[in-house]
């Protein structure tokens, strides 16, 4: 028998109107013996309807997702919703409120951990919380992402390929719905702990993002997470209409060729901007040794062609670390 979560919600999720609380986490330490981890979240009820689950800061250095989730929590007409949203803008507060990728209390990287533990880590406890109590609540989950501080993507909004073919088709409807400049048809170079699969698994549609990076936003990118996700909820039917309907650039990872690790580990030379094609066999990235002159760089090559939609956003790597990602236009 599963234990019961540690998390008490201050707020009811049946409740009708608009309500603003906490998951409340009991964690004891130095600092505070009988503490807690405060984490926000927001729901908005109106009448029977979809329920829509919206969570960003899964990843702490990422900020689209709470920049735009904080706002809308707030800003949503509730006489024009019809059913429920939940707003979880800072899903891994701890990891958020440290400018980190994973959580300063048990280092747990959060969406890596799914479904979680009730009785381990403050980030499995979160996890576990969110997969039993909030997920089985949701027709639709909308995860939110960029590249924080080591990444940097073209915006786009993403789904996957699926084992259930009218599964797959419905999240790749919610995904083209969210009205990213692309969609992506996403392959993970590990799916394993993710959200994304816990959600999955659970029979949800499922969207997510990558919108930018580089461990900030831009008006661009915090714009296109609002208008997204006010376009989704209008695709679940919890809200009339969609915002600003618009056709995305459709992208495809049809195999793990799509990824260019590091080889060597140094200064980054680019030699392709995100945007621009490239072709199977092109150099797009330099790797230079700091610590002698007269030694070649290591050049890395694109295995197949395509757009280049992520890139390492550091100027230095490690031995390992993902350089670039081309994906293939399907337009």
């Amino acid at each position: 028998m599963t234990a019961p979560s540690p998390i008490t919600p201050t707020i009811d999720f049946d409740a009708e109107g608009a309500h603003y609380g906490h998951l409340r986490l009991p964690f004891s330490r130095d600092d505070s013996a009988w503490g807690h981890v405060m984490i926000p979240v927001a729901c908005l009820k109106n009448g029977d309807g979809p329920t829509v689950l919206l969570t960003g800061g899964n990843h702490g250095d990422e900020y689209e997702g709470p920049l735009a989730l904080a706002g809308l929590s707030r800003e949503i007409d509730m006489t024009a919703m019809t059913g429920r949203a939940i707003f979880l803008p800072f899903m891994n507060h701890p990891a958020v409120m440290a400018a980190t990728r994973t959580s300063p209390i048990d280092g747990g990287n959060l969406n890596r951990l799914f479904p979680g533990r009730p009785d381990g880590t403050v980030t499995q406890k979160i996890a576990d919380y969110v997969a039993r109590h909030l997920v089985p609540l949701a027709d639709l989950v909308l995860d939110i992402h960029s590249g924080g501080r080591t990444l940097d993507f073209l915006p786009f909004a993403a789904s996957h390929i699926l084992p259930d073919k009218a599964q797959e088709a419905a999240c790749a409807a919610a995904r083209d719905a969210f009205g990213a400049p692309y969609a992506m048809s996403l392959l993970e170079i590990d799916a394993a702990g993710m959200l994304d699969t816990t959600v999955e698994e659970m029979g949800k549609v499922f969207v997510t993002t990558e919108l930018g990076g580089g461990g900030t936003a831009t008006a661009r990118t915090v714009a296109i997470a609002r208008t997204g996700v006010r376009n989704v909820m209008a695709h679940a039917g919890v809200l009339p209409g969609p915002v600003a309907p618009a056709r995305s650039v459709r992208l495809d990872m049809p195999s793990g060729d799509c990824f260019v690790f590091a080889d060597a580990a140094g200064l980054v030379e680019p030699c392709a901007d995100l945007g621009d094609r490239v072709q199977a066999g092109d150099v797009i990235a330099r790797v230079h040794a700091p610590e002698r002159l007269g030694a070649a760089p290591v050049e890395h090559r694109a295995k197949l062609s395509g757009l280049l939609a992520g890139r390492h956003f550091p100027g230095k790597v490690q031995m390992g670390d993902c350089l670039a990602v081309v994906a293939v236009p399907t337009d």
